[in-house]
């Protein structure tokens, strides 16, 4: 037997749609089980933000690419959640820009971004004791993942809490951005390198109506099950 499951330890893949709540949500859910969270938007933020700042075109899959394997991305934990460095320099707030949101779907759609940085998520969650989210966790990063959860809310209560996020230089149309979140949405369903799916034995959990206390709670619950299960 492995020492990871003399220890109880279980890997969480967290799965959903823009807005669902998924980063806060997994944060909290690593500190109360004392894991390691990994963050795989915040990965793809970050080369969404240096193709941005390199004039290249998102959708620039070679380009994009090449830019990607030169990048040295780091995930360290902080006071605050978790800290990003990209090439050293500490990106975390940038990669939250509107202009970010609007393109990492495109970024995050390339075979070979997705290659070099799910390799990197494999290797982080060997050990297991990893609440890791994203939109492809449970059915490709982790297939083999103890516990997936997909969550999910309605557009317009996603809508809602990005708008709630955003700064006021970044601010705009509610109506906008539930558009523009539902567009997302389309994206990561209809890409072809790992689209946005619910895993078959993912649990559902709709948060529209819950609080962040009440989700984390329950995935809390769900993992002391996974837990026994895997001793």
């Amino acid at each position: 037997m492995q020492e990871s499951s003399l220890q109880g330890l279980i890997n969480i893949a967290i799965d959903g749609p823009a807005g669902a709540g998924k980063s806060t949500v997994a944060r909290r859910v690593a500190e109360l089980l004392r894991y390691v969270y990994i963050d795989t938007g915040a990965m793809y933020r970050a080369v969404t933000l240096s193709a941005l700042r390199a004039g290249i075109e998102p959708d620039h899959s070679e380009r994009v690419s090449r830019m990607a394997a030169s990048l040295d991305i780091r995930l360290l934990p902080s006071e605050n959640g978790q800290k990003v460095l990209l090439n050293g320099e500490d990106v975390t707030e940038q990669i939250r820009s509107r202009e970010v949101n609007l393109h990492v779907s495109q970024v995050a759609a390339v075979e070979q971004v997705r290659t070099q940085l799910v390799g990197l998520q494999r290797v982080l969650a060997g050990r297991k004791g990893v609440v890791m989210d994203g939109r492809d966790i449970g059915t490709h990063v982790l297939p083999d993942a103890e516990l997936k959860v997909f969550l999910t809310a309605s557009v317009r209560t996603r809508a809602e809490r990005r708008y709630k996020e955003t700064g006021q230089a970044d601010r705009i149309d509610l109506e906008q951005l539930e558009r523009e979140i539902a567009e997302r949405d389309q994206k990561d369903r209809e890409r072809e390198i790992s689209p946005l799916i619910c895993a078959d034995d993912a649990v559902v959990i709709d948060s529209t109506s819950m609080t962040i206390g009440q989700v984390v709670s329950q995935i809390v619950e769900l993992s002391r099950t996974k837990k026994v299960e895997a001793k």
